[in-house]
């Protein structure tokens, strides 16, 4: 999807990079589509491996340490804006082709573009691919990833409640339910303590 936003038609020469890196963004972090679009220039420190989400959801705010790579694309991206739009600390991270906030509205008409460019079908209960499913995915393969390598997965959901910032560690599992990747993660488990239980206490 990445790939395919970034070889967006222009409306201006910015639009091809800001919706890859927002895009990118929302799935290297499973921020909420809100929160990405109100992301403002100060929200993202000076080196892009910390931004701050503030008084989303729950008036709740917090700070998400970010990978290298996502904030190599973060700076870039800034970099290009500012060539075009003049830095302020107000400024929103991500523009449209006026240099204000992008509208919801237009993220969901350009992600439906691309869903149907890419022939995407959906699984589970919604017809169609959201773009919310890229939140339940990063959720998804973090827990996945601790599993495979042995992390206690009880202390870890808190830590995922926290950076997907929810209000209750229960939201946080239930974005887990009825997923066959982490169903197949479990049955492995259970295999391995059924045969040879004190590898798994």
């Amino acid at each position: 999807m990445v790939r395919v936003a970034s070889r967006l038609k222009p409306v201006d020469p910015l639009r091809p990079l800001t919706y890859s890196k927002l895009f990118g963004l929302l799935a290297a972090t499973g921020m909420r589509r809100s929160e990405a679009l109100n992301l403002l220039d100060d929200d993202v420190g000076p080196d892009g491996q910390r931004l701050v989400i503030r008084l989303t959801k729950f008036r709740k705010s917090r700070q998400l340490p970010l990978y290298p790579s996502t904030a190599s694309a973060l700076l870039t991206y800034r970099g290009q804006r500012n060539q075009q739009w003049p830095r302020t600390p107000a400024r929103p991270f991500f523009v449209g082709h006026t240099g204000m906030p992008l509208p919801g509205p237009t993220l969901h008409s350009v992600f439906t573009g691309l869903r149907r460019s890419l022939g995407w079908r959906a699984r589970g209960d919604h017809p169609k691919r959201r773009i919310h499913d890229l939140r339940h995915t990063f959720a998804l393969r973090c827990v996945q990833r601790w599993y495979e390598e042995g992390v206690p997965i009880e202390q870890a959901m808190f830590c995922l409640c926290t950076y997907l910032g929810h209000g209750k560690i229960t939201d946080t599992y239930w974005y887990l339910t009825g997923v066959p990747e982490l169903i197949a993660v479990a049955g492995h488990c259970f295999e391995a303590f059924a045969t040879e239980p004190e590898l798994c206490s």
